[in-house]
């Protein structure tokens, strides 16, 4: 097993590094990858230290699988020629998303979907990946009606570069500005770049993301995000209308029963999801969980999870270690 992990150097990529090594992920030869200003530095991984090569060195070692996680402009450049040479893909970008040709996947929901054929793999939006993992059931349960998404997301969502903004604003010290607006102890409701019709990128990959990974264009989604001063991850604030009624104690088992679903749920002892103990947990933690008795069928959720982690680098390694588990990976051409 050949793996490269483009993007080596990056948030995402050092946390992918992390996720590789604690889950013990089967690799005979391991391919760190950056751009050319990281190319010939080292990086440890398992133990050993390793030089971080370039992309067209990558490309020549024909790796089974490579996990690329450096923006939406080197996806699509790059990924077509890994793909042609046998690799597959798993993309961490927006460049695939909703590419009509290519899967949109989180394991817990839609892996089984994927066969040998599928050598780009796009891996969803952080936000859109706590949010499907918490109401897929549901939605097999009782269908999704309309979704009204607000959102609480980490600056670490950003890049490494917002996270140092906030630290020095946080520091008293000049910052370079990422956001248009300070970030600490403030909140933006700015999340990627402004449309027309006056939404943001993220708002709609929330939208046409979830759609896609559910397989219903008919459910209703509307969303609102706002980054916040945090580093430990996503929060969301997500209210369900659904097709068929519920009982309340059966949506709260449905959830407790629910693949790397963590319920946190009793506001008697103040439980609930906090990004700041999300951090660097891979399950997605949800609670706040109670009828919304303005609409039928209604229902109030708050989802937080590790942006970095199952937002990131923790789905993109299980989507890794389905591919191995069911032989649909190997250099072909």
């Amino acid at each position: 097993m050949k793996l490269a992990v483009v993007g080596i150097t990056g948030l995402v990529g050092t946390v992918m590094k992390s996720v590789l090594q604690e889950r013990n992920f089967k690799i005979d030869e391991f391919i760190p990858v950056a751009s050319a200003r990281s190319v010939g530095k080292q990086v440890e991984f398992s133990g050993k230290e390793y030089i971080i090569v370039s992309m067209e060195d990558a490309l020549a070692a024909s790796p089974d699988i490579a996990i690329f996680s450096a923006g939406g402009s080197t996806s699509k450049e790059w990924a077509p020629k890994f793909a042609a040479a046998g690799t597959t893909v798993i993309d961490n970008s927006s460049a695939w998303r909703m590419d009509a040709t290519k899967k949109l996947v989180v394991p817990e929901i839609n892996a089984s979907d994927l066969n040998g054929d599928d050598k780009i793999i796009a891996n969803p939006n952080c936000s859109t990946i706590q949010m499907v993992a918490a109401i897929n059931e549901i939605h097999k349960a009782y269908g999704l009606k309309r979704l009204v998404i607000s959102t609480y997301q980490s600056v670490s969502g950003t890049g490494v570069a917002a996270v140092k903004q906030m630290t020095d604003e946080r520091e008293g010290k000049e910052a370079a500005m990422v956001y248009p607006h300070p970030i600490d102890q403030n909140c933006l409701p700015h999340g990627g770049d402004f449309l027309d019709d006056g939404y943001t990128t993220e708002e709609i990959k929330l939208v046409k993301e979830t759609q896609k990974i559910l397989g219903d264009d008919n459910i209703q989604i509307t969303a609102t995000v706002v980054r916040v001063p945090v580093t430990g991850g996503h929060s969301e604030s997500v209210n369900i209308e659904t097709k068929k009624s519920f009982e309340l104690n059966d949506v709260i088992q449905l959830l407790e029963k629910t693949e790397g679903i963590v319920v946190q749920n009793n506001h008697h002892q103040n439980e609930y999801p906090m990004p700041l103990f999300a951090h660097h947990k891979d399950e997605v933690f949800v609670g706040r969980i109670r009828r919304d008795f303005s609409i039928e069928n209604g229902l109030n959720m708050w989802i937080v999870a590790d942006n970095l982690r199952k937002g990131a680098a923790t789905n993109a390694v299980q989507i890794a270690e389905f591919l191995v588990a069911h032989d649909l990976v190997g250099v072909t051409a």
